[in-house]
């Protein structure tokens, strides 16, 4: 018999259709010489430190890291899960030919190879089956072309890696804090990528808490509607400003100079899952998690191609069942499709149709697993996310095949009474794809930027249109001097944050950078959402309607991590890029895990033992350097130099214990004694009058109205992910 592994029941019964096995039993379809079972997700996990030896129930740093000389697998907690596993675990030792077909990536591939290896047949000869879409086209050409699973070692060997050192780290880690800071019942929780993405959102949120506001004065004025800005540096002090504007007040404006030139922008690339989730958030609110689950249920019901994945291009193979799909989709959009035609019927003899953008759309180097996502010309009747979601997806697909967005621009360039003024105009000649560009969100006044030197303007002056003007022209102007504030790095949002995730928390505007950065980001686009709704579901992160704002309880975790294996996002960055390695042949899964290993090795015997009590404190707030523990107070190491900072270990009668000394320091604070609850404690006041309690936080302080998360045993949580 030949026995079919699907990932989710719902595209089981998809295959079994194309096959002929219509004959239902438990936990499998059979007919026409196939049998078709699937799994539910993962039915299988690594087994916990307890089920090699129940002595490490007890969670000691005598006993970590604890790193097991050969993985166990067990079946997962869910009991449902545990009965379809023994089916498909029974099919596939019985099976005369076994094929996978399970989600064709990192994950899938994992989902299978761990059923093999719980089945004892790890070795077992099978196919693989690569699906992008689940129309029976797709279905019928992706059995022909099936490979022999051998082919995906190299897939299934980072998929281990990644499994494995999540483990090692999340797990090592988590027991490693939680024994060491865990006061008051808190499980202090730590991954591999988690935590240097709530170190990024802990990072924003303190540069926006510490930032200093400065004014400053800006030179303007208007010319024929036309707004000019003063070509100099802006203000940082009032009265030269002011000389300025005397200057030019009653004094004519002279046009100088005008320089035009014409730009071309492309159409924006296909959507990859990360670009897809980005959009969303913008434009709808859905959260990262939404969009994914929205994309695969349109994937499941043949709408949508495969949506976990890393390509925005297509492969060349494609342009003709493209030409098809876009064929299809008059009966969604006929206006769309409509400006397509004839965009098409203008152009070139021989450049018609599709192959006009053939690198810009069509690029095998640049299709890894799964090309980009795109419609597969089925259309069906939608509402609601789904249908947001299939919109946003088909209008990019067919921008893709559009014009060139073509516009002047024009910089005027302007003086009075010898002040120089400049203006900038832009006047769109063909909107090309830009025409079906959905409108983007309404920007509140003054928040243009990230950088914490926001203009605040009024109006946008990159793209006014100007009026006709020529060299030489002069007339009437009203000057006037702007008065703003320079303004504070903007909080995440689930938008900004995929995008910081995507570059290891680089911030990158270029899209083709961006596309360079791509392996070495935080995650994969099929895990960065389900990370982020982790840091929400353990109280690290809080949602403060689109902002993604660390809590006192991540503020804290990112104060007592010194080691930044933990919290680095460039490292964790590269970590994934050597996963992306080992899938491509070029890295070895040995020598990742022996990385992996040294360092979680070197955080527990030099960051956590006891015998190095001293260590990890924080920066001294005078050179930066560490601070550590001495008998009588907590001082720099520099104290025999130059450094005279110091801090007692009571502070007005009132002990400091050393959780307390981390966070003064990571907070840069001032000490203040108060009574709470008829008790002595201290706080420490921020730089905005913030009184902060310097008890370690319990589990179940939450902001106010927030539902407190469920707490956590020590014996069930293995940190990892």
């Amino acid at each position: 018999m030949r026995v079919v592994v699907a990932e989710k029941p719902s595209v089981a019964r998809d295959l079994a259709k194309v096959l002929g096995a219509t004959q239902r039993h438990d936990g499998y379809l059979e007919g026409n010489g196939w049998q078709v079972t699937w799994a539910i997700g993962h039915l299988v996990q690594l087994k916990m430190p307890d089920e090699y030896d129940p002595v490490h129930k007890r969670w000691s740093m005598d006993r970590l890291p604890f790193i097991p000389e050969r993985f166990e697998l067990r079946p997962t907690d869910n009991k449902s899960a545990h009965q379809q596993l023994d089916v498909v675990a029974g099919l596939c030792k019985s099976a005369d030919e076994l094929v996978c077909a399970t989600d064709a990536g990192r994950e899938g591939e994992l989902i299978f190879r761990y059923i093999l290896d719980y089945a004892g047949c790890a070795d077992r000869a099978h196919t693989r089956l690569w699906l992008s879409s689940l129309t029976e086209a797709a279905i019928t050409q992706a059995f022909a072309n099936r490979k022999p699973g051998s082919a995906y070692n190299n897939l299934h060997d980072a998929a281990r890696c990644r499994s494995e050192a999540d483990w090692i780290v999340g797990l090592n880690a988590t027991r490693a804090y939680t024994v060491r800071y865990g006061g008051n019942g808190v499980l202090w929780s730590l991954g591999r990528v988690q935590t240097p993405v709530l170190a990024l959102i802990a990072q924003r949120d303190d540069e926006i808490r510490v930032f200093d506001a400065r004014p400053f004065w800006e030179l303007r004025t208007r010319y024929r509607k036309a707004r000019f800005r003063y070509a100099g540096e802006r203000f940082r002090e009032q009265p030269p400003a002011q000389v300025l504007l005397r200057q030019v007040t009653d004094q004519p404006l002279t046009i100088t100079k005008l320089e035009r030139r014409t730009e071309s922008l492309p159409p924006p690339l296909l959507y990859d899952l990360t670009q897809l989730q980005r959009d969303m958030n913008l434009r709808h609110g859905l959260s990262a998690q939404r969009t994914l689950e929205v994309a695969q249920e349109l994937y499941e019901k043949k709408l949508l191609t495969y949506p976990r994945t890393d390509s925005r291009h297509l492969s060349l193979d494609m342009v003709d069942p493209v030409r098809t799909t876009l064929g299809a989709l008059r009966a969604w959009n006929a206006e769309a499709l409509a400006t397509l035609a004839t965009y098409v019927a203008g152009a070139p003899e021989g450049e018609r149709g599709p192959r006009a953008r053939s690198k810009r759309v069509f690029d095998d180097a640049k299709v890894s697993d799964h090309h980009a996502i795109i419609p597969t010309g089925k259309i069906d009747t939608l509402g609601g996310e789904a249908q947001q979601v299939f919109d946003a997806v088909a209008l990019r697909f067919v921008q893709a095949f559009l014009g060139d967005r073509v516009q002047d621009v024009t910089t005027a360039h302007a003086v009075s009474n010898g002040v120089p003024f400049r203006a900038r105009g832009v006047v769109v000649t063909d909107p090309g794809w830009s025409q079906l560009e959905p409108a983007a969100p309404k920007k509140r006044k003054g928040k243009k930027g990230n950088d914490g030197d926001d203009r605040d303007d009024d109006g946008d002056d990159e793209t006014q249109e100007l009026p006709s003007l020529r060299e030489g022209e002069s007339g009437p102007h009203t000057p006037e001097l702007h008065e703003g504030k320079t303004k504070p790095p903007r909080p995440y949002t689930e938008n900004t944050l995929l995008a910081a995730m995507e570059t290891s928390g680089r911030t990158i505007d270029d899209e083709q950078l961006r596309e360079a950065m791509r392996g070495r980001g935080l995650g994969t686009p099929a895990t960065r959402a389900s990370i982020l709704e982790t840091l929400l579901t353990r109280a690290y992160l809080r949602r403060d309607k689109k902002a993604l704002r660390v809590t006192d309880l991540g503020r804290y975790l990112i104060a007592i991590i010194a080691d930044p294996m933990l919290k680095s996002a460039e490292l964790t960055g590269e970590w994934e890029w050597q996963l992306g390695e080992i899938e491509r042949g070029r890295f070895t899964r040995l020598v990742f895990v022996q990385e992996i290993v040294a360092r979680i090795r070197a955080l527990v015997a030099t960051g956590m033992s006891p015998r190095n009590e001293h260590t990890g404190l924080g920066a001294c707030p005078r050179c930066k350097a560490d601070v550590i523990e001495g008998r009588e107070a907590y001082g720099c190491v520099r104290w025999r130099e130059d450094c005279a900072f110091r801090l007692p270990k009571a502070y007005r009668g009132v002990p400091l214990q050393r959780e307390q000394v981390r966070e003064l320091l990571f907070r840069g604070v001032l000490l203040r004694p108060v009574t709470i609850d008829g008790a002595q404690r201290v706080v420490c006041r921020t730089a905005t009058g913030e009184l902060i309690d310097l008890q370690p936080p319990s589990r179940d302080a939450q902001r106010p109205g927030a539902k407190a998360p469920p707490r956590q045993r020590r014996g069930k949580a293995s940190g990892a992910g």
